[in-house]
C-alpha cells in the first residue's frame, strides 16, 4: 500500500479549489442580469422614439457580456430586432411588460418579465406604439383573457416570426389609405 505524500495532496485540494473558484465565477458570469427601468429620456433602439411617450407594453434586450442595454417602444420593436439574422443568436436577455399586472396607457417597470417565458397576443386592437404592437403575458390564461376581449391569437415567444410583425402594419396602412381617400372625397 502507497502512502499520500503531504505535498501531493495539498496539490490535489488546491487544484480542486481552484476548479470550484472557476466555475463558480463562470456561473456568475453567466447570470442573467434583472431588467432595468424605463427613463423619460430612453430613445427606442430600432426607431429612436422617446419610449415613454407612448401606450402598450416595452421591450428591452440585455447582453450581459458587452454590458450593453437596448431599450423599445413597443414589443414589436423589440420582435423586429430580435428576429434580425445577426441579433437570433445573440447571447442576450429579453424583458416585457406583463400587461395582466400594469396598466397599458403607463406601463410599470415592476412588472417586466422574462419575454422568452411570455406569452403574446398578436392582431389585437390594442395599439401601442406606430400602431399594432404584441400584447405581453406572463400567463397563457391572461392572454388569452386579452384576447377574448380584444381580438387577436395567443403565441408563445418562439412562435412569434417577422409575418406576425408585418400582417397588422399591412392592415393598418391599407386602413390608413382608405380613410385618406375618404377624406379627400369629401370635399
Amino acid at each position: 500500500m502507497r502512502t499520500v505524500s503531504f505535498k501531493a495532496l495539498s496539490a490535489v485540494v488546491v487544484f480542486a479549489v481552484l476548479l470550484a473558484g472557476c466555475s463558480e465565477s463562470e456561473e456568475q458570469a453567466t447570470a442573467k442580469p434583472d431588467p432595468v427601468h424605463f427613463e423619460s429620456g430612453d430613445e427606442c433602439h430600432v426607431c429612436g422614439m422617446v419610449i415613454t411617450n407612448f401606450d402598450g407594453p416595452k421591450g428591452q434586450a440585455i447582453t450581459a457580456r458587452e454590458q450593453t442595454t437596448r431599450k423599445f417602444c413597443s414589443t414589436r420593436d423589440m420582435f423586429s430586432w430580435v428576429l434580425q439574422p445577426e441579433n437570433a443568436k445573440r447571447d442576450h436577455s429579453l424583458y416585457v411588460h406583463d400587461m395582466a399586472q400594469t396598466d397599458w396607457e403607463r406601463p410599470d417597470d415592476t412588472a417586466l418579465i422574462d419575454a422568452r417565458e411570455a406569452y403574446f397576443v398578436v392582431g389585437a386592437e390594442r395599439s401601442g406604439a406606430m400602431g399594432p404592437t404584441l400584447a405581453s403575458f406572463a400567463s397563457e390564461n391572461s392572454a388569452l383573457e386579452f384576447a377574448n376581449e380584444y381580438g387577436g391569437e395567443v403565441v408563445g415567444f418562439k412562435d412569434v416570426t417577422m409575418q406576425h410583425l408585418t400582417q397588422d402594419m399591412s392592415q393598418t396602412m391599407s386602413d390608413h389609405s382608405m380613410e385618406i381617400s375618404n377624406h379627400d372625397g369629401e370635399h
